[in-house]
């Protein structure tokens, strides 16, 4: 094994002193807890992030041997390599594979490589209005996410989802005036009902007080109106769940510059990396 360079192995086992042992075969490799994840001795990081590990890979370098042969191990200079090359290499609007980690009601967490963490805020996850992530995604999904913003001095990236979710016009080409399908509240106001169809397609119901965000509904779509980038929606009852439904990216690898979410004459929301 050389130093420096970055490995991976499962973690087998987290004791009492929250040391991870990892499974390398050849010799027996600890990582000590302050080792064991970014911001660990500092307390922006939680201890749950080490035992969490336990059964899953993990991304390390290899510090040195213990006199008995033990290999000592970091996650922590894993992570770091990896946020240093995204500093170096990248640039808001960039797309990077990520793996979902956790969920707050600010937003969700995600392993943009070896560990190291970029957060989704609530509002960049889609088009439609969220209350909390888990409407969304769930913890272990695997996809793609732009860069939003980096921070090398903080440390912190910043990442946006909606942007790859499609235009208005992408995904209302999926519906047609007539159909009967489900939706998810997901607002309301003075004059009406916000349907959500899609994560980044909402249309208009007639005011019902008594839906809340969140509640699935049947509706039946009365009309299509893409020069106002407008949807007007009949609900015609209330269902307990929803099956999810997988999301749809227009992008999975590249870059984006720019993105409207309608056209350029209605653009409604227009992201700039």
């Amino acid at each position: 094994m050389q130093q420096r360079k970055i490995l991976q192995a499962p973690a087998i086992k987290c004791d009492e002193r929250h040391d991870l042992h990892i499974a390398l075969g050849c010799c027996a490799g600890v990582m000590p807890r302050a080792e064991a994840a970014r911001g660990i001795l500092g307390g922006e990081t939680r201890d749950i992030a080490i035992l969490s590990r336990v059964g899953r890979s993990v991304c390390f370098t290899v510090m040195g041997f213990a006199p008995d042969g033990t290999a000592l191990l970091s996650r922590r200079s894993a992570q770091e390599a990896a946020l240093e090359q995204i500093f170096r290499e990248k640039r808001p609007g960039d797309i990077l594979p990520a793996v979902v980690t956790g969920l707050a009601p600010f937003g969700a967490f995600c392993d943009i490589g070896c560990g190291a963490v970029g957060l989704l805020g609530l509002r960049n996850l889609c088009v439609s209005r969220l209350t909390h992530p888990r409407e969304l995604l769930r913890v272990g999904q695997q996809l793609p996410v732009l860069i939003q913003s980096l921070d090398p001095a903080r440390r912190r990236v910043g990442l946006t989802l909606r942007e790859l979710l499609g235009t208005w016009q992408e995904n209302a080409a999926r519906f047609r005036a007539g159909q009967t399908v489900t939706g998810i509240a997901c607002g309301k106001t003075d004059y009406g009902v916000f349907i959500a169809l899609t994560p980044n397609l909402c249309g208009l119901a007639e005011r019902d007080d008594t839906l809340e965000p969140g509640q699935p509904v049947c509706v039946y779509i009365k009309a299509i109106h893409p020069e106002t980038l407008k949807l007007k929606l009949t609900v015609l009852h209330r269902l307990d769940t929803v099956p999810p439904q997988p999301l749809r990216f227009t992008k999975t690898e590249g870059r984006l510059d720019v993105w409207r979410y309608g056209s350029r004459e209605n653009a409604k929301i227009v992201t700039v990396f």
